[in-house]
């Protein structure tokens, strides 16, 4: 069996300030990044100490790269034997060194690129990078329609190979003009997917059986969407937790979340590349299956 894991520890700062983020802008304290590092350091020593495999993707409140622990924990990570992805989302603000450390075959980057914040060939300049050093990565935009044309100009900049996905922003899908949608969906063929409330109460799912959610102690959930914990991971018996559950929630809106919805047979769509985002062979000719 593969687990896959999606890590959120107790960090939450952010360099960024995007007005919609309620995390925008905020600082950890010392004592709070020192406690982070710990949780992390516990976390990396009990993947290696797994023997199944294990596939992780770092979802931090805030921007977790830009710290030196999370680019030592990629890196280790991504090499060892049991651990077949260590992805991690990222602003991509960070220096981009400590990619030489890794694995390549392993390790990955989804990246969101934030055009309020940072320049366009800035952002481009470290996704080429990255392609160059043989780096996996998906790119993605929140999808507000004043980002329309930089979302046009940054597909045609980036490596034709790398995956462009959008956001849909929810609140404002009822005010979107059909040209918007017409353009968002020609750069993101799985676009209309992440518009929807996907129906999940009592629905199959594989989280909380190879998918689960990890906070900085330890405790297990199914997701970041169902706030019960399942059990702990550092417990001896924590393998017992892993079964097959309905879903509590009504729906399901999130990539992260709906991804694993066993009737969107999403994971056929995402194949190995599904923690990181990235669908499986030519992205142009991406759909979810009906």
């Amino acid at each position: 069996m593969t687990l896959e894991i999606l890590y959120r520890g107790p960090l939450s700062g952010c360099n960024y300030g995007c007005q919609y983020c309620p995390f925008a802008k905020r600082t950890d304290s010392r004592q709070a990044l020192a406690h982070d590092a710990a949780c992390l350091d516990r976390f990396t020593d009990w993947v290696e100490l797994r023997r199944d495999t294990v596939g992780v993707l770092f979802t931090p409140w805030g921007e977790a790269l830009i710290r030196p622990a999370y680019q030592a924990a990629l890196a280790r990570l991504s090499h060892m034997p049991n651990v077949r992805r260590a992805a991690i989302q990222t602003n991509l603000s960070c220096k981009l060194d400590f990619v030489e450390r890794c694995d390549t075959q392993t390790l990955a980057l989804w990246c969101t690129y934030h055009p309020e914040w940072v320049e366009r060939q800035a952002f481009l300049d470290k996704a080429w990078r990255l392609h160059e050093m043989g780096a996996r990565f998906s790119v993605g935009v929140v999808g507000f329609a004043r980002f329309g044309q930089e979302i046009l100009a940054l597909r045609e900049a980036l490596p034709q190979s790398v995956y462009l996905w959008i956001n849909a922003v929810k609140r404002e899908l009822h005010s979107l003009s059909e040209a918007d949608r017409a353009l968002f969906e020609s750069v993101d063929p799985l676009y209309p997917t992440n518009t929807r409330h996907h129906p999940s109460k009592g629905r199959s799912c594989r989280a909380g059986v190879t998918s689960i959610s990890v906070d900085g102690e330890g405790n297990a959930r199914r997701c970041h969407f169902i706030p019960a914990p399942i059990g702990n991971i550092y417990a001896p018996d924590f393998d017992e937790c892993l079964r097959e559950r309905g879903c509590v929630n009504e729906t399901c809106h999130c990539h992260i979340g709906y991804v694993h919805l066993d009737h969107l047979r999403l994971a056929e769509v995402f194949g190995e590349g599904l923690l990181e985002r990235i669908p499986e062979g030519d992205w142009r000719q991406a759909s979810a299956p009906e």
